[in-house]
């Protein structure tokens, strides 16, 4: 499907550009972080997000994260389904901008 990254990847992106790979980690270190919300329901959004994004490395990051974080399989699958939901509710949204053209 996709290359599987790997650590000299990983290596690779942060000597080409150590300080922005940097502040990115710390960015994403900050968003998971406990706040308002639990790290458990931050890890529900990204495995959701991640399968809107259609991101594989995401899917399978945040899948992970979220089960250690203490959501079941359920939990996780529901969280698919609303993003499943909501990607198909646009799909359907969006159909008013085909009907008006059709319209014309």
């Amino acid at each position: 499907m996709y290359h599987p990254t790997t650590p000299e990847i990983h290596k690779l992106r942060k000597e080409l550009v150590p300080h922005t790979h940097d502040a990115f980690e710390a960015f994403s270190q900050a968003v998971f972080a406990e706040g308002a919300l639990p790290e458990k329901t931050k890890q529900l959004i990204a495995v959701a997000v991640a399968h809107s994004t259609q991101c594989p490395y995401c899917i399978r990051g945040h899948t992970r994260l979220a089960r250690r974080k203490g959501n079941s399989d359920q939990e996780i699958m529901e969280a698919i389904w609303v993003a499943t939901e909501m990607r198909a509710g646009a799909a359907y949204a969006h159909a008013t901008l085909a009907l008006e053209e059709l319209a014309k």
